[in-house]
């Protein structure tokens, strides 16, 4: 047995000391950690005081009903207004290439033409020898029914 192997066992089970490890470290609990934590923290800590608020005497419940409702809806108006936007813009997006577009459609038409006789003339220059064949084939097949008796 190598005894570099059991070295290299204990170094492996130790984290990475390079500078790119430790940044990444460093980034994960502030990027991901912390904004988790303090996300719920606040979550948590308006629920409690909703609730404070809401159950002593003389809270008033409907008024944080509709506090509550506004919440509930205000991500829903959010994604719609987002949606408007995208779907403004494609309105307009279209008027404009609907305003160049019977030009380019005129050109691209030509082009389609022009191409369409090379295509025609392609396929007849590929299938023509196989014609020629099938019709030398077929008179020789009826000169040879005419002779046979």
């Amino acid at each position: 047995m190598d005894p570099k192997l059991p070295a290299l066992a204990e170094r492996l089970k130790t984290p990475p000391e390079h500078y790119s490890y430790l940044k990444h470290r460093a980034q994960t609990a502030r990027q991901i950690i912390l904004p988790v934590v303090l996300s719920a923290l606040a979550l948590i800590g308006m629920t409690v005081w909703v609730s404070f608020a809401t159950f002593q005497q003389g809270g008033d419940v409907g008024r944080w009903a509709a506090i509550s409702t506004i919440w509930v809806i205000l991500p829903m108006l959010i994604a719609g207004l987002i949606a408007l936007a995208i779907l403004s813009g494609l309105i307009y997006l279209m008027a404009r290439l609907l305003k160049a577009l019977p030009y380019y459609t005129g050109v691209a038409q030509d082009y389609v033409f022009i191409a369409r006789g090379y295509i025609i003339r392609g396929a007849d220059l590929a299938v023509k020898p196989i014609l020629v064949l099938n019709g030398w084939l077929q008179t020789a097949k009826t000169f040879l029914e005419r002779i046979t008796p």
